[in-house]
């Protein structure tokens, strides 16, 4: 629970402040003090009668009633504390600096509880343990630095981490990114990040509250909070970002099935940050890049201008954009004629415009201006603009603040003199401005901000899918394990998913029968072994009878053999579809190129089931390979909305038969004009 002795407390007592504020517990005092903390500040320390100017208590006994209490003491002294301090002393919010709880031993655990049991009787909140505290415009609950700057539009900014928030915190510091709020949640004993959001979404003003929301995860405890209340805020018009940090432990793991092979908790973490909304990022820096874009209008294009005075970073610049699937549209015609004549002689105006080392802040003004009005293609400008350290910056950096203020079109300043241009740079972020110091992490969280779709809708996709028919099918499934091929095709039917026509038998006569009535050529694949490749189990390209007979004899022998299954062969491209199921999450759909390319290249992309046709197609645009599906080298592309139609609607197959652990189509076979699964398998638990 969130209260509001915790968010607004009219008096805040620090239990363990001290005069040494190189500790945790002076640390706290000091930043209260200097934050402008204006209700009661009250300090309980056994050994002082005054700390930082602030007379002290040397017992918890002594104090009045508090709506705060911090607590910088031992941990085993803590449950006692907090006992005393509820019961007693009416305080209803409690932030818990203390580490040695259930993050070290068991026993800390039972002290952990205990608290959580005493504030719950009370109906106290409580952040921590073991957390850096809480910072927000009306106290300073910290005990570290950097104190950004606060501004009631600011970023929110949630962490699961103390030591990675302050991290952050000095990223976003240099760049200029301005905060309404801290949390460090810590052990996340009564209020993990989903409950901050929880709160934040349930309490949110879209006139009072910060739009921009940063998360900081280690742990995901409860996926389907955090998947609605994000949706909720973005939804509101929130923007949120976010890193996953830990999701590499689980890795590959052995399993059954490509599948299996590849989805991870990883794979879980991505697809619920698509069905939200959230934007992901995987560094500190990226992070802080992105909350910073946040902060600018938002963009309503894909087409960027590049005003530089310096060659090699618009070259970069403009490569890590393409890279990205954005565009640095060429620049020219009678009005970029124009903009050249104003410029120096030798000055390019293609895109990147280039103004020349010895550009003026007169010549930034005027690209920025042809840019604004003039060229009505481009959709946001970038200005690198830094110095070798010959001149100083202040009137370039005045010109580009006037035009920040003065355009329609998002402006991204990247300065990236920080040692050489130090004070010009600061001046420029003490008007309010952020800073992109460095072109490609700006390019890299661009990207990243603009393939991250909208929040799924909640509405499930049923259109064509016999749900009923489904569930008769799965109940009448007796054992685990893989389930034969003609219950993977009756489930397919009901879901509406086309496959090449097949026959399974240990029959060879019925076998050459039906390849002789679907025409040759024809596949044939064992039946049993799992990874059927590998033992030899798949002939292509089947063209008589006499050959298929022999490949049937050749395959009934193969270890762990039940039958044979015949196909039609079909040409196309391999793709593939899979899916897994994660506890708390749910299944996890996975697309990609198809074949041996799943386990080689791992390209693939992520959606939580049940997926709408917007996710689906996003799954398969963030896709490295995605050019060979829209294609490419005077190559047919794909049929993408077919594609799409199949993931969405194994999707829904899944969100009705829990019992399905495990799922490969690998592969389908694509065109221009259809796909077809051809291979599949399916692992029934109960």
């Amino acid at each position: 629970m969130i209260n509001r002795q915790l968010l607004h407390p009219e008096s805040i007592v620090v239990i363990g402040g001290s005069n040494n504020v190189h500790k945790p517990g002076g640390a706290i005092v000091r930043n209260l003090i200097s934050g402008g903390y204006k209700g009661t500040l009250r300090i309980v320390n056994p050994k002082e009668d005054e700390v930082q100017g602030v007379k002290a208590f040397h017992e918890i006994s002594e104090i009045p009633p508090t709506d705060l209490a911090i607590l910088v003491i031992p941990s085993k002294m803590c449950p006692d504390a907090v006992d005393m301090l509820a019961k007693d002393k009416e305080v209803r919010a409690f932030i818990i600096i203390s580490a040695g709880f259930g993050e070290e031993t068991k026993e800390g655990a039972v002290l952990e509880q205990h608290i959580l049991d005493t504030c719950q009787k009370y109906g106290a909140a409580l952040i921590g343990p073991n957390c850096i505290g809480l910072l927000n415009s009306w106290h300073h609950s910290v005990f570290t630095k950097p104190i950004p700057t606060l501004h009631e539009k600011g970023v929110d900014f949630i962490s699961g981490s103390g030591a990675t928030a302050v991290f952050i915190l000095e990223s976003a510091v240099m760049k200029g990114l301005p905060f309404n709020s801290v949390w460090s949640i810590g052990n996340g004993k009564q209020n993990g990040i989903e409950d901050v959001l929880q709160y934040m979404d349930e309490n949110f003003d879209p006139e009072r509250d910060s739009h921009v929301k940063l998360l900081y995860i280690e742990n995901v405890s409860d996926p389907d909070k955090l998947l609605f209340h994000a949706s909720s805020l973005i939804r509101k018009g929130c923007r949120i970002a976010a890193i996953k940090a830990g999701s590499s432990e689980s890795g590959s793991r052995a399993a059954s099935s490509h599948t299996g092979a590849i989805a991870s908790s990883d794979s879980a973490v991505e697809a619920l940050f698509r069905k939200a909304g959230i934007v992901r990022c995987f560094s500190r820096e990226e992070l802080t890049t992105v909350g910073c874009i946040f902060t600018l209008p938002p963009l309503t294009g894909k087409n960027f201008a590049i005003v530089t005075h310096a060659g090699g970073p618009g070259v970069m610049l403009t490569d890590a954009l393409s890279k990205g699937g954005l565009n640095v549209p060429k620049i020219e015609g009678p009005e970029a004629e124009e903009l050249k004549s104003l410029l120096f002689p030798g000055s390019s105006v293609a895109n990147p415009i280039d103004i020349l080392a010895t550009g003026t802040p007169e010549h930034l003004g005027i690209a920025i201006d042809f840019c604004e009005n003039r060229f009505k293609d481009i959709d946001a400008i970038f200005v690198i603009f830094g110095t070798p350290g010959l001149v100083q910056l202040y009137e370039a950096y005045d010109v580009l603040h006037k035009k920040i203020l003065e355009c329609k079109k998002p402006i991204f300043p990247i300065l990236p003199c920080l040692h050489t241009a130090g004070p010009e740079v600061a001046e420029f972020l003490s008007k309010g401005h952020v800073n992109f110091s460095d072109e490609v992490t700006l390019a890299t969280a661009l990207t990243q901000i603009m393939k991250t779709p909208q929040p799924a809708a909640p509405e499930i996709e049923l259109f064509g899918v016999d749900v009923p028919r489904i569930r008769e099918i799965i109940s009448k499934i007796k054992k685990n394990g893989y389930v034969e091929p003609d219950v993977v095709r009756q489930l397919f039917e009901c879901a509406g998913i086309p496959m090449v026509p097949e026959f399974v038998s240990k029959d060879k006569a019925a076998v050459v029968a039906f390849a002789e009535k679907v025409g040759f050529p024809v596949v044939a694949k064992v039946v049993g072994p799992v990874h059927k490749s590998d033992v030899g189990g798949v002939t292509l390209n089947i063209m008589d009878s006499n050959h298929l007979g022999q490949e049937f004899d050749r395959m009934m022998k193969i270890a762990d053999a039940k039958a044979v299954m015949v196909q039609k062969m079909i040409k196309g491209k391999e793709l593939f579809i899979g899916a897994k199921y994660e506890p708390r999450f749910g299944h996890i759909v996975l697309c990609g190129m198809g074949g041996i390319f799943v386990e080689a290249l791992k390209d693939v992309s992520s959606g939580l089931a049940p997926l709408s046709y917007n996710e689906a197609y996003s799954m398969i645009r963030s896709l490295r390979s995605y050019k060979i599906i829209q294609g490419t080298r005077g190559q047919k592309g794909l049929n993408e909305q077919k594609y799409a139609e199949i993931i969405v609607r194994l999707s829904t197959l899944l969100r009705f038969a829990t019992e399905i652990k495990e799922l490969d189509i690998n592969p389908l076979l694509a065109d221009e004009k259809d796909v077809v699964a051809v291979d599949a398998r399916v692992r029934i638990e109960k």
